[in-house]
């Protein structure tokens, strides 16, 4: 009862009492969040056995322009609730005729919303505290592990001190007991957030590094929890993470940082490419 009260607290952004029919409609939502994030305004009413109109009017009475924006803010607030049962029950959903342009076209969607979303300012601010920062920390657990590991390679080519911390033999507290004032704590984490990167990203503000957070929206837990923040879209076409557009947005944060530091990378590059020549790394394709 008590997660039902808190949802609707939070849907409730008007602070209005709800009339009885309303009152269906958010019991309902809240009993059924999983459901109910992908209904259309008709079926939430059928389902809660009230007409479409009442539930357009629910979602003015909420203090939303209409059901769709209603819709969205509860797909965010209910995203992170998902149990791995839930998302993946949302396969039966798609055709097995059409996965491949579900899924692909849901990673472009979110890109698309994503450019039209993001804060170019913190994103701006984002670039200029990892360049200047001491040593940077990426943390990455779980689902966001590979996108530390691959944000990870490619800054090391650009930045002197570059450590990614993932789940492993150590402990991530262990991996991170040495960060201090000068450092950047870079945490990435999407719905189901782990809680070991929140309490890592406290541990970092704490001991005065600067903590860059990128994750899936303003309802997220690391926004509080960072000095600034990258939403990026991610919704799901099934129970796996969306991960193109916080894909796409390290690309572009790789891209900017080289940029800052384009002499020293040039260099760089310069000396490991004689490196690579000597030893073969890479197939020579005119030998």
């Amino acid at each position: 009862m008590q997660q039902t009260q808190d949802l609707i607290a939070k849907l409730n952004r008007s602070g209005k009492k709800l009339s009885k029919s309303h009152r269906r409609i958010a019991e309902y939502i809240a009993q059924h969040y999983d459901k109910a994030v992908s209904m259309t305004a008709s079926r939430l009413g059928e389902a809660a056995g009230v007409s479409e109109s009442t539930v357009v009017r629910f979602a003015v009475a909420m203090g939303y322009e209409g059901y769709p924006a209603l819709q969205q803010n509860l797909q965010e607030l209910v995203r992170h609730r998902l149990t791995a049962t839930q998302r993946f029950e949302m396969v039966s959903e798609i055709g097995e005729g059409s996965v491949l342009s579900t899924v692909l076209k849901a990673d472009m969607q979110n890109i698309r919303s994503t450019i039209e979303d993001i804060d170019e300012a913190a994103f701006s601010e984002a670039a200029r505290a990892i360049s200047g920062s001491r040593r940077l920390y990426i943390l990455g657990l779980r689902s966001a592990a590979p996108l530390a590991e691959f944000a990870g390679y490619y800054l090391h080519y650009i930045l002197d001190d570059v450590r990614v911390v993932a789940a492993g033999s150590t402990d991530v507290f262990e991996s991170i007991s040495r960060i201090e004032k000068g450092d950047v704590l870079l945490a990435i984490s999407f719905p189901r957030y782990s809680s070991r990167t929140i309490e890592a990203m406290h541990f970092a503000r704490i001991r005065g590094a600067q903590v860059i957070g990128i994750t899936d929206g303003p309802m997220s837990p690391l926004h509080e929890a960072a000095d600034i923040c990258l939403s990026v879209r991610t919704d799901m076409a099934s129970f796996v993470d969306s991960m193109a557009a916080p894909m796409s947005v390290i690309n572009a944060l790789i891209v900017a940082l080289g940029l800052k530091n384009r002499d020293a990378v040039a260099e760089r590059f310069k000396q490991l490419e004689e490196v690579w020549d000597a030893y073969s790394v890479y197939m020579n394709e005119s030998k």
